[in-house]
């Protein structure tokens, strides 16, 4: 007696790419687990702002995770030290210091901030 076993390498791929599949579940588990760990790694109220989908991608399906925040950039790349000037020619800045008081002032001299890259440390944690 024999047997004779025959593999369809495109019919394996078909399969593996099917919408609603085994491969399309666990990259949804996985999607969700990184953005879940971005939401929880984020500055503030960014996590907030965190969004993820499964979309087709010119290799396959592929996991999306989108922060639409608008300092997000600033975030993740990190800023120089700059001034922070009102937006009205004689208008002050008005906001909150330690223990709740309040300042108003013309010009800010900001420091600058460090690179937050906490899109990057989330998908390396949930591998």
């Amino acid at each position: 007696m024999s047997v004779e076993v025959r593999i369809d390498q495109g019919r394996i791929a078909r399969l593996l790419r099917r919408r609603g599949g085994r491969a399309e579940q666990k990259l949804r588990e996985r999607t969700r687990r990184v953005a879940a760990i971005a939401e929880a790694e984020a500055p503030g109220s960014m996590g907030k702002y965190i969004s993820w989908k499964v979309a087709p991608g010119p290799g396959g399906m592929q996991g999306v995770i989108v922060c639409d925040h608008p300092a997000v950039h600033y975030v993740l790349n990190g800023t120089r030290p700059h001034l922070i000037k009102p937006r009205r020619a004689n208008g002050v800045l008005r906001f909150e210091v330690d223990g709740g008081r309040v300042v108003y002032t013309k010009l800010v001299r900001h420091p600058g901030t460090k690179p937050n890259n906490f899109l990057a440390r989330a998908l390396r944690e949930g591998r």
